[in-house]
């Protein structure tokens, strides 16, 4: 019999079982896809935290401050923990000056939490939760759930990209509250990109690169003529609030003066050309160019609410984005989230024995 279950092999699921065995526990995880990594493997890699704590509150003010508080005083030590299990930095910055942390290259963060993982079994979700093991649920959110979606986000799930596993459809959600854990708030809030709409064709090495990143430099149009104006350095709020119009859509319209100008490591240009090599309707003007995009749901941020152990119920824990209330009203790094609390959650559970 195993010391620790864990359901999920994502980021969260595989730090906690990484954490797990480095106590000497057996472990077995459960992973319902067919490979470990869950949605990690298809990000960035970056992980960070704001650089200052009142910007974390600023940003993510919903949120619960204990939590934040955790992922914030914690997270330097956790990067170094990752390093030594043989993760790979492949940038030792955010290329943002108001966040802290590093990219690791996806595939060796994921083959290195792996490989100290201890058991993992694909293709194997966990069911129900055994009755004398404790339980750590890491699945992933419920973004891939067009009836969650809809049913906490918005009545045009269906029209939405999935930007993630196909399969993160709640099944952590439903085992926890199963178990008498509740919900937080936030439950109608998710992290995402817009995304070039149809007819473009986006594989999932395309998730990162054809990200429309430069809102606040377009002008926002839904097919209504609803004009929204992002408020966000993140550009979160656009990508929810594309995602309750009509067909989960809206134009993006770039005066000429803007195209060349730089948006993180890329032009506003070079995204827009992306866009169009990818098949989208294109549509350039003497005056600017017009960018038709849907929006594209990545990670839902409304979950389990856990306490300072990552404890959602009697002899459940949790971790990653089946937790929420730490992103609530903004937006902070889900994979910073998940290797804090993925550590916590395991140390907790096994200290529970």
């Amino acid at each position: 019999m195993p010391d620790l279950v864990v359901a999920g092999a994502g980021m969260a699921g595989l730090v906690a079982a990484a954490e797990a065995t480095a106590r000497g526990a057996r472990v077995v995880v459960h992973e319902k896809g067919s490979r470990p990594g869950g949605s990690m493997l298809l990000s960035s890699g970056v992980v960070w935290r704001h650089r200052r704590f009142e910007d974390f509150r600023r940003e993510c003010a919903m949120g619960v401050p204990k939590l934040q508080r955790l992922v914030h005083e914690r997270l330097d030590a956790d990067l170094g923990w990752l390093e030594s299990l043989g993760a790979r930095v492949a940038q030792r910055s955010t290329g943002n000056p108001r966040t802290s942390g590093v990219r690791f290259d996806a595939r060796s963060l994921t083959e290195s939490l792996a490989r100290h993982a201890g058991e993992i079994r694909l293709g194997e979700p966990l069911r129900e939760l055994p009755t004398a093991t404790p339980v750590v649920l890491a699945t992933g959110g419920f973004q891939a759930s067009r009836d969650a979606v809809e049913t906490w986000i918005t009545p045009e799930a269906r029209s939405l990209f999935l930007r993630a596993t196909s399969w993160s459809t709640g099944d952590g959600l439903a085992l926890g509250l199963a178990a008498g854990g509740r919900t937080t708030g936030g439950m109608g809030e998710f992290y995402g990109r817009n995304m070039p709409a149809p007819p473009a064709r986006i594989r999932e090495a395309d998730f990162v690169p054809l990200a429309q990143l430069y809102a606040r430099l377009a002008t926002v149009e839904s097919t209504t003529g609803a004009v929204f104006e992002t408020r966000t350095w993140s550009e979160i709020d656009v990508a929810q609030w594309t995602a309750r119009q009509p067909g989960a859509r809206a134009t993006y319209r770039v005066a000429r003066e803007h195209v060349a100008e730089q948006v993180g490591t890329r032009t506003i240009g070079e995204m827009i050309a992306a866009a169009e090599a990818a098949g989208a309707d294109v549509r350039r003007g003497p005056d600017g160019v017009d960018v038709p995009v849907v929006a594209g749901i990545t990670t839902t941020l409304g979950g389990l609410a856990v306490d300072e152990t990552a404890q959602a119920a009697a002899g459940v824990w949790a971790a990653g984005t089946d937790v929420g209330g730490i992103s609530t009203g903004g937006y902070s790094s889900g994979l910073a989230a998940a290797l804090v609390l993925g550590r916590i959650a395991a140390a907790s559970a096994l200290e529970s024995r």
